[in-house]
């Protein structure tokens, strides 16, 4: 082991401690993607993978667990939406295959819920994106936290990951803290783990996983686009907020434009509650992700992606992704050191 690898393993040893893994790098939970096949390639790989439950029912999540289960014998999580209609009944199935971390994103976590996941054991692992808000979690009872930066794919708050990381690394120190949003390299990594991080999350870098089931023109997308080609959607009114969303631009975009419009002149009169309307964009997104990703539609689906897309530049296996992120990581420590 050369003494980068040392300081690598010193840096990140108690998220890898937290995780039960080699390195402690997420893989951000991607709807219809990170499914059995990304998430056993990342664990199998000595990452993380999670399990992005989405809109999935009970009965589907249980049957991924236990597919992922079949393909990797190494830890990995589940990532539940907090405003799925039965988060509830998921929250037991967890339970009931015995999680063993459970990431709560889409929402500020009730604390019943994260009491219920910690009661079977789980450990519960929440996104923060204030100072604020990672202080409540914490006295809510979460064991970890993820701060991700508007430079992410899909859902995204309105602060980059270089300020988030400023503003929360230094005063959470109780609990492991992992930093997401938009990194593709090791040495990005490294200088998270050196301000304080216990690990990061990584997603977009992982579509082009040979591993990832996304569809091949879905994959070329990704290869094919630069930084600037992620866009975040635009919030048309105050009255409603609709949380951005970062994609790669295409006409799929233009038309959740339309689709906001229309639901917000249908909140406006009455005709849908806050609820209602923010599912009814929900679906919207989780139909034309799927038709991009799963079904090849790359000109009106979802080409939800984070502005590290512009590293991503071939379809390679998930265990060399993972060990080009270590080796960048290593090399930039090492050179810290003799600089």
């Amino acid at each position: 082991m050369t003494n980068g690898h040392q300081m690598l393993d010193d840096l990140w040893r108690r998220g890898n401690e937290f995780l039960g893994v080699r390195h402690a790098i997420m893989g951000g939970a991607m709807t219809w993607l990170s499914e059995r096949h990304l998430v056993a390639a990342l664990s199998n790989a000595g990452g993380f993978g999670v399990i992005a439950c989405g809109s999935m029912t009970p009965d589907l999540l249980a049957q991924e667990i236990r597919a992922s289960r079949q393909l990797t014998d190494q830890p990995f999580g589940v990532n539940l939406i907090t405003l799925h209609p039965d988060l509830d009944d998921l929250i037991g199935v967890c339970g009931a295959e015995k999680v063993s971390h459970v990431v709560l994103a889409g929402g500020l976590p009730s604390g019943a819920s994260i009491q219920r996941l910690k009661a079977f054991g789980a450990k519960v692992i929440c996104f923060s994106p204030a100072l604020v808000l990672a202080k409540k979690l914490l006295r809510s009872g979460a064991d970890a936290l993820v701060i991700e930066g508007s430079e992410a794919g899909g859902h995204i708050g309105p602060v980059s990951t270089s300020v988030l990381v400023q503003e929360i690394l230094p005063y959470i120190t109780e609990v492991p803290v992992f930093v997401a949003g938009g990194i593709g390299r090791g040495e990005a990594i490294a200088a998270y783990l050196e301000m304080g991080a216990s690990g990061c999350q990584l997603g977009t870098r992982f579509v082009c996983a040979s591993e990832c089931i996304a569809h091949p023109d879905f994959k070329q997308a990704f290869i094919r686009a630069n930084a600037r080609d992620a866009v975040p959607t635009v919030q048309l009114s105050a009255k409603f907020p609709v949380i951005p969303v970062r994609a790669l631009k295409n006409k799929g975009t233009e038309r959740f434009m339309e689709i906001q419009r229309q639901t917000i002149a249908r909140f406006e009169k009455g005709e849908l509650d806050p609820t209602e309307a923010q599912l009814t964009i929900e679906h919207f997104w989780a139909g034309a992700l799927r038709r991009a990703a799963i079904e090849g539609d790359v000109e009106s689906g979802s080409l939800m992606a984070g502005q590290s897309v512009g590293m991503v530049n071939s379809v390679r296996p998930t265990a060399e992704i993972m060990a080009n992120l270590i080796d960048q990581a290593v090399r930039y420590l090492e050179r810290g050191q003799h600089s």
